[in-house]
């Protein structure tokens, strides 16, 4: 079965740095794909040239499509999305509107819109509770709901995510961890980044470890979980 996202030989370089050196990795249609290592290890700078941001060489195939041939916004057009550590939203704009601007490549399409927002009220109900709350005055578990639901907006095949617990509470990162998980049984593929490794390979069905912009070890999850060397690195401290 061919992969749904491909990426070969991927190299990506800050001037004369390479963050990234031949990284190779591939997601099924379905899967949730994670990429753990340890902070400075490229894994932010490998979701920032997927999609595009950064410029890199190697193979980027998604679904059968010569990534590298495409802008950022083709990319995201083609059904990928980047919910990035940082979040982006726009603070003096309501939750209600922040949503609404997730499905602009869909803009026009009313219907799509008006559905969209009722399957993400759906999905997150503390967003539609807060709809018409500025986005600064959430709290750290809200803004992380509402950037997720606003790249949902937009119907991705290929949600990536970027570090989505960062600076949650715990119960926080499990909820987060949960709704990640949903969204894989509702039919999103995700390519999931994230530093706290036993909490990503819990719901994650392959897994990939990033040192020094390479990588170092994959396999199945559950394998990854059980492997000494994992458990000795990432998973002792649990972050």
């Amino acid at each position: 079965m061919s992969a749904m996202l491909e990426i070969t030989d991927l190299h990506v370089a800050y001037g004369k740095v390479e963050a990234v050196r031949g990284v190779s990795l591939s997601l099924q249609r379905g899967q949730i794909v994670t990429v753990i290592g340890p902070n400075g290890a490229g894994k932010t700078t490998l979701l920032a040239a997927t999609i595009g941001l950064l410029p890199s060489r190697g193979r980027l195939i998604f679904e059968g499509q010569d990534l590298l041939k495409l802008d950022v916004e083709a990319r995201v057009e083609h059904g990928f999305c980047l919910v990035p550590e940082t979040r982006e939203l726009f603070g003096e704009l309501t939750v209600y509107d922040n949503l609404v601007l997730g499905a602009y490549p869909r803009r026009s399409d009313r219907a799509f819109v008006a559905r969209a927002l009722e399957e993400t009220y759906g999905r997150f109900p503390r967003l539609a509770e807060r709809r018409a709350q500025r986005a600064d005055t959430l709290s750290g578990g809200e803004r992380q709901m509402l950037a997720l639901g606003r790249a949902l907006m937009s119907a991705p095949r290929l949600l990536m995510l970027d570090e989505p617990s960062l600076g949650l509470a715990p119960l926080i990162v499990r909820d987060i961890l949960r709704i990640v998980a949903g969204l894989r049984d509702a039919g999103v593929s995700i390519l999931l980044v994230e530093q706290n490794a036993k909490a990503a390979l819990e719901i994650a069905d392959y897994g990939y470890v990033l040192e020094t912009g390479e990588i170092v070890l994959d396999g199945e999850a559950a394998s990854l979980l059980g492997d000494t060397r994992v458990q000795a690195t990432y998973l002792g401290g649990g972050h």
